[in-house]
């Protein structure tokens, strides 16, 4: 089987949902901004090239809806011969797109893909606009259509993680981000065009864009003491806030792949390889602590340890499954290599985006510290957990 180069990996900010800069911006010019943008860092790359577009969604309707990754590229002006598809992992739908058009690209039905995610959670809301749980399924099974919040929370009280220890990692998270802000640090953040529409005296509503070039989620102000004030969200005397739990965000990423083959022609310089992927399922109901079970498979799948990986992305979609999966896999003396720069509870969660958001900025800090290997993982929705292995090139 070929290799798989990225070439290129970039991100939007992410932006909160409802309040943020993107709070105006449908999703699908969060999409075709980015699409561009990795399309103009790819030297000597034409549209034409690419052979087929997959994008991550998580709740891919309305205005996300009608097949977004093939809307999108339409609308950024790829030709009409190159097609699009749209993938649904939920937390993971943004690394599977990257996965699955690496894997054109391995077996060698393409030469030119690109694999990205969108999310407008504000737009679309969590769950969708019309959710439909099996009636009948649900008496026995209800853990499969549980709140995150509360699968959060079973964690916490399963596996002893204290609200102590999950505020303090949400303040760590926080001020990882707050430092590689103010250091510029974000190298894989590009910026992008913001609507914002004004309601006017006469009725009618004016629209000003302006370019936002940074995480609006960010709070410097964070301290401890105000993370333990805060209450718990999804269960009476519960140890789960807003403080320790992922932002919900709206956001955009994508990664252009290729052949050696295309690689050489172009006299591109690659990034990564991306060289394994793999799932694992694990219980609805806990459905958090995904990675303790996808990041051991992974690393067999490699024939690698721990111990070989020099940079860690492990989504914090909430800091109680964050902490129970670090410290069940052996990390806790390799936070100086876990989320780097901050996690989602700092910089956010755009669902069908974060795996593509994570693979941009995983790949600029292996770049920035000249590591080797590097692991992607997430907790998934309905009891799964995701993880790949990126290789740093010569």
């Amino acid at each position: 089987m070929r290799d798989a180069y990225i070439v290129t990996s970039v991100r939007t900010p992410g932006c909160r949902r409802g309040k943020g800069a993107f709070k105006d911006t449908r999703p699908e010019d969060l999409l075709v901004h980015i699409l561009n943008t990795a399309m103009d860092k790819t030297a000597n790359l034409e549209k034409k090239d690419v052979d087929d577009i997959m994008i991550g969604c998580s709740f891919p309707e309305a205005e996300q809806g009608l097949n977004i990754g093939r809307v999108a590229n339409q609308i950024a002006g790829f030709p009409v011969s190159v097609s699009g598809a749209t993938v649904n992992r939920f937390c993971s739908s943004g690394l599977e797109a990257i996965s699955l058009a690496s894997l054109r690209v391995m077996a060698g039905w393409s030469e030119v893909t690109i694999g990205g995610g969108v999310e407008s959670m504000t737009f679309v809301p969590m769950g969708g606009n019309l959710p439909r749980p099996h009636p009948e399924h649900t008496i026995q099974h209800a853990d499969l259509y549980a709140s995150m919040g509360i699968t959060a929370e079973n964690v916490a009280n399963r596996y002893n993680v204290s609200r102590e220890d999950q505020d303090a990692f949400a303040y760590e998270s926080q001020m990882k981000a707050v430092k590689a802000q103010k250091e510029g640090l974000y190298t894989e953040l590009v910026p992008t065009p913001a609507a914002k529409y004004t309601l006017q005296a006469d009725g009618t509503y004016t629209r000003e864009d302006h370019l936002q070039d940074f995480d609006d989620g960010v709070r410097d102000t964070t301290t401890k003491e105000g993370l333990a004030k805060l209450r718990a969200v999804f269960a009476v005397n519960g140890s789960v806030t807003a403080g320790n739990s992922s932002q919900t965000t709206d956001g955009a990423a994508a990664s252009v792949i290729m052949s050696e083959a295309m690689v050489k022609k172009l006299g591109v310089k690659p990034v990564a390889k991306l060289k394994f992927y793999t799932t694992a399922g694990c219980e609805p109901d806990e459905m958090g602590v995904g990675p303790a079970y996808a990041i051991p498979k992974l690393l067999s799948l490699a024939g690698l340890s721990v111990k070989d990986i020099g940079l860690w992305e492990i989504n914090e979609a909430f800091a109680s499954q964050a902490l129970y999966c670090i410290r069940t896999l052996g990390l806790e003396d390799s936070m100086d290599k876990i989320n780097i720069h901050g996690g989602a509870i700092a910089l956010g969660h755009p669902l069908g985006c974060t795996g593509a958001k994570l693979c941009a900025t995983l790949l600029a800090n292996m770049q920035a510290r000249g590591v080797k290997y590097g692991v992607e993982s997430m907790c998934i929705g309905g009891g799964m957990g995701a993880a790949a292995l990126f290789e740093l090139c010569e």
